[in-house]
């Protein structure tokens, strides 16, 4: 029994050797990436990208949340802004609108804020990609081998025009009330985008591995047997430009005058030949870090002109 209880304790010891070699392996690789970053965002500063200032707020999906470089972190190391976030992969704008939890954190950053005195340029809304992406996208497609039109235009229309926008209206006016009571008038723009052309290929984050892994979009394609690529991204076309036009009609609505819709559609290249596309798509779903840059510059712009 002794025998076994000590070789027992060596393989918990080889264990925890193991997990600590990796922790400090882990370690290396964060800071060796952020001082990669750190290095090249000096240099995109140095050349006349660094820009206006101003105090943002994020609330969002991983476009503000993503490993290593994101929307967020472009618009603060190459755009110059100072941004406070409660952003979350993998949240739907459902659970940032309806979630009692998730607003609260929000109203918390809101006020500690103004107890600092510091009032946001804008609040930032990135949301609706997981509403739309993964187990419920294949539920808005049709067989291809159907009679039926690719896209499943009541479903589509339930989930966008419905579910999305009645989630994004009751954010920003939720939102809205949360900078009221803490800085008053006038209202803090909110600014909202509806993303870019993906490209269905299958990748996920780091092949489909570690804490995103993916892929989203083409396991629906394949299980309707939309197997062409090119066939795909024109599907995907159609869909993100519905997106865009829901929001784009929903922001300057009555009582949302101070919702700015930020188009980022054609940032990103979605260009198949030479697979070019991979240099502005880190996988399905998300851009580069050269990629986030071309989206930041496009919040950028909007930014500045308020």
């Amino acid at each position: 029994m002794r025998r076994i209880g000590e070789r027992a304790g060596r393989r918990r010891s080889a264990a925890d050797a193991a997990a600590r070699r990796e922790g400090r392996a882990h370690a290396r690789l964060v800071l060796e990436e952020r001082r990669r970053r750190s290095a090249w965002r000096r240099r995109a500063a140095l050349a006349g990208e660094a820009g206006g200032a101003g105090l943002l707020v994020a609330e969002g999906d991983s476009w503000f949340d993503y490993p290593f470089f994101d929307l967020v972190g472009e618009l603060e190391g190459v755009f110059g802004y100072d941004v406070e976030s409660v952003a979350h992969r993998g949240d739907t704008v459902e659970e940032m609108a309806y979630d009692p939890a998730q607003l609260d954190g929000l109203a918390r950053r809101l006020e500690k804020l103004a107890s600092h005195g510091r009032r946001p340029k804008a609040i930032l809304l990135s949301g609706g990609g997981n509403d739309i992406a993964g187990d419920t996208f294949v539920m808005l497609l049709n067989h291809k081998r159907s009679a039926l039109a690719s896209w499943s235009a009541p479903v589509l229309d339930g989930v966008i025009s419905q579910r999305i926008r009645s989630a994004v209206a009751f954010l920003a006016s939720a939102i809205t009330e949360l900078c009221r009571a803490h800085f008053g008038s006038p209202r803090i723009p909110i600014l909202v985008h509806g993303y870019d052309y993906p490209v269905p290929d299958g990748r996920g984050y780091l092949g489909g591995f570690w804490l995103m892994p993916g892929p989203w979009l083409e396991p629906g394609f394949r299980r309707k047997s939309y197997l062409d690529l090119a066939e795909r991204c024109a599907l995907m076309r159609g869909l993100i430009d519905r997106f865009n036009e829901m929001l784009a009609g929903l922001a300057g609505g009555p009582g949302l005058e101070h919702l700015h819709h930020v188009d980022v559609r054609g940032a990103l290249s979605s260009a198949l030949a030479g697979k070019a596309y991979k240099a502005w798509w880190n996988d399905e779903l998300h851009p580069t870090e050269k990629g986030f840059v071309e989206v930041a510059r496009r919040f950028d712009a909007v930014l500045r002109a308020l």
